[in-house]
């Protein structure tokens, strides 16, 4: 070997050196973390990896099942509205009321998917990059990871919990993937706006309408809805009325975002983008209560749902409906007002004992469509839960008097004497009179222990004369008069058909009362009070049934009724209610012991109840029970002529609009022409009270009757002397009518009578 070859074979051996190899040229020897990671290792290592992820994902995805939605995503609040869709009050544990995606306009759904994901139309449910980087932030403790898809975030309302950890992730990609694959888009969609919370303590889309813009979503404009969408990144920031300077520019830009997107997705024209506004929002509300009238009105409609839909309370409780009511709102204010004016505000318990028992309910009902137009059940909901409009614990009293007088005409009946009962019938009114022709003995007092002697049926209705209406009743049949008062209304079953019914000795309502004449006014086709106008649920159908029925008595009984009913009004007890311009039938009564007063009426287009309920006073040893209400408001007794028919015609003269006429079919009663006197007596034996007795009230007064000293003659009430659309009765109550308020103990055997 010379030099120059030994030379180059060391230079070789260096260079072998150098890279650790051995000089004999053997692989070199590695040292260090060479020997662990090769390119061949971390190759070898990513894929398995990969392969082993996959497996993975698809082990989850075959276990994953996609849940029932969460209960908290499916809580909703039952919503209730007046007739014209203003909202009374939301219950429930969520502002939530879940509306169809058909029911948003196209425009404001797209505004959401412009604000959210772009390419939800397009995409299989999942942001791969979005999600990724989700995980690392929760991993590393960054907070909210951003960039979820619309179905993602669906998934995660409805599906899962806001809980930011990395197996909730892995369950929301899986969930997610699945129901791109098993849901519409729209389904998906309508989801995720009626799941997302939008602040005020709106979820979904429709309470989020209501609290900000006060109008149901489906007449969102898209300015509105651009809003409403930017709002779901940062509810509390972003809220207009509340937002600092920084954050209305931050919301602002937001709504510019979504709307310049919708454009560059061709949802938008330029030109239409151009011409929107920012809508600012209204301020927020207070959530309405059930204070006052309102939570009468929302227990008695959800009762109407429930019977109607045959809903348990948890069915009912669990939300979602949305219920209009019948209600007006003007005149259910005016039905406060009349209350307030007529009777609250005469009333004062510090004053007087008997002020704080009295109890006032009341319903009016339009008479051609059975619709419940206004209803007061009591000074406020929170403080007397009972309500008064629908409780049928009390006597409607003399209110019966013109179903008897119904079933007689219904029936053909005929007096002892065979004459036909009309309202030119001529009865004897001697009071405790026994009746004749049953086989229970009854002799029921008149009021104040008043005798008439011989009157027509016309008279005793406007009297009030309970000897009359006794035997009336034995005449027709009580089995009769009971059918009748059935088929009018009332709820008579499985009561006995003694003569004690004739003077309304069982329970009646305001509200079943109202429903009761208005089948008169309606000439004889049954009206059954709706207070329930319709019902939505996104789940469910609940059919109504129609408040107006078939005919329950012939035409020329009910009218005959409302001419006779006339005449109380013009010459009797109801003269509190007379008016020189308008039509008025109705009919006062005063039960046993003072315990309830009514006033029950109509005109051609609007019929009211109002009831009084003696009630002992909470705090007191008489709390809840049925108690007398005299001296009450400093009357010596509260009658039907009075409170109640004052509360009557302050309504009824300002709600039912321009005067009006009854259209009758009948040639009877105080409507068609006076009857004439009477000359024979009725029944055939004489009786010994005078043939024809003063037209006046005596002023003899029982003897177990207080000695507060009573009024002797007919009230002295004001009529009106102008429009009753604009005229109000006088504000002070008149002195009630002697012969309107006689009790009658619970034993009808006994004395004292009532009207």
């Amino acid at each position: 070997m010379g030099r120059a070859e030994e030379r180059q074979a060391r230079q070789r051996g260096a260079r072998r050196a150098s890279r650790g190899r051995p000089a004999g040229g053997g692989k070199p020897k590695r040292t260090g973390i060479r020997r662990f990671f090769t390119l061949k290792k971390i190759l070898g290592t990513f894929f398995g990896l990969c392969l082993l992820g996959m497996l993975s994902f698809v082990v989850l995805y075959m276990m994953v099942d996609v849940p029932e939605g969460n209960a908290a995503a499916k809580l909703q609040s039952n919503v209730y509205k007046y007739k014209n869709g203003k909202v009374i009050a939301r219950t429930g544990e969520l502002n939530r009321e879940v509306v169809d995606l058909e029911k948003v306009p196209k425009k404001v759904q797209r505004t959401f998917v412009a604000a959210e994901n772009k390419s939800f139309y397009k995409d299989k449910g999942v942001d791969f990059k979005g999600t990724a980087r989700g995980l690392i932030n929760t991993v590393t403790g960054k907070g909210k990871q951003g960039g979820s898809t619309i179905t993602q975030q669906y998934v995660k309302n409805y599906y899962l919990t806001q809980d930011q950890t990395v197996t909730r992730k892995f369950r929301e990609l899986v969930i997610s993937l699945k129901v791109d694959q098993n849901k519409s888009k729209d389904y998906i969609l309508a989801g995720y706006i009626n799941t997302s919370y939008y602040g005020r303590g709106a979820y979904g889309i429709q309470a989020a309408a209501q609290a900000y813009y006060g109008k149901d979503a489906e007449k969102l404009s898209v300015s509105q809805g651009a809003y409403l969408a930017a709002l779901l990144q940062a509810p509390s920031q972003y809220d207009w009325t509340s937002a600092t300077d920084a954050s209305r520019k931050l919301v602002k830009a937001r709504w510019n975002y979504v709307l310049d997107n919708m454009v560059e997705e061709n949802w938008l024209s330029a030109s239409e983008r151009e011409g929107l506004t920012f809508d600012k929002p209204e301020p927020p509300k207070a959530a309405p209560g059930l204070e006052g009238q309102t939570g009468y009105l929302v227990k008695a409609a959800k009762d109407e749902v429930m019977k109607a839909g045959h809903l348990s309370e948890e069915q009912f409780d669990a939300g979602g409906y949305s219920i209009t009511l019948n209600i007006d709102e003007k005149k259910q204010k005016q039905l406060e007002k009349a209350v307030d004016k007529k009777l609250n505000d005469k009333l004062d318990p510090d004053k007087r004992k008997a002020d704080a028992r009295v109890q006032a309910g009341a319903a009016s009902v339009d008479p051609k469509t059975g619709k419940v137009l206004a209803m007061y059940g009591g000074r406020d909901y929170v403080k007397h839960y009972t309500n008064n409009a629908t409780r049928r614990d009390y006597q409607p009293a003399s209110t019966f008097k013109p179903l008897i007088l119904a079933a007689a005409l219904e029936n053909g009946a005929k007096t002892q004497s065979g004459q036909p009962i009309t309202a030119n019938t001529v009865y004897d009114g001697t009071s405790e009179r026994p009746v004749k022709g049953s086989d229970v003995a009854f002799a029921p007092p008149n009021e104040d222990d008043k005798s008439y002697g011989q009157v027509t049926v016309q008279k005793a209705m406007n009297k009030s004369i309970n000897s009359v209406f006794a035997q009336m009743g034995v005449d027709v049949g009580m089995d009769e008069v009971l059918e009748t008062a059935g088929k009018l209304g009332m709820d008579v079953e499985d009561l006995p058909a003694v003569p004690a019914q004739t003077l309304g000795t069982m329970g009646a309502s305001p509200l079943e009362m109202a429903g009761v004449y208005a089948t008169l006014d309606n000439h004889g086709k049954k009206v059954t009070p709706a207070l329930v106008a319709s019902v939505e649920h996104k789940d469910r159908t609940i059919e109504l049934p129609d408040p107006i029925g078939e005919r329950v008595v012939e035409r020329g009984t009910a009218d005959s009724l409302t001419s006779v009913l006339t005449g109380v009004v013009d010459d009797g007890t109801g003269s509190a209610v007379r008016s020189p311009v308008q039509d008025v039938a109705g009919k006062t009564g005063t039960s046993d012991d003072n315990k309830s007063a009514w006033f029950t009426g109509y005109t051609p287009k609007l019929v009211t109840s109002v009831g009084l309920f003696g009630e002992g006073a909470a705090g007191t040893a008489e709390e809840s029970k049925q108690v007398s209400m005299r001296g009450a408001g400093g009357l010596p007794r509260v009658d039907g002529g009075s409170f109640p028919a004052q509360i009557w015609a302050a309504y009824t003269f300002k709600a039912m609009g321009s005067p009006s006429e009854f259209d009758l079919d009948t040639s009877m009663g105080a409507a068609i022409a006076p009857p004439p006197e009477p000359t024979t007596q009725e029944p055939t034996e004489p009786s010994e009270e005078p043939t024809e007795p003063s037209e006046e009230p005596t002023t003899e007064k029982p003897s177990d009757e207080p000695t507060t000293e009573k009024p002797t003659d007919e009230p002295t009430t004001e009529e009106p002397t102008e429009d009753p659309t604009t005229e109000e009765p006088t504000d002070e109550p008149e002195e009630p009518d002697p012969s309107e308020t006689i009790e009658i103990p619970e034993n009808p055997n006994g004395r004292p009578g009532r009207d």
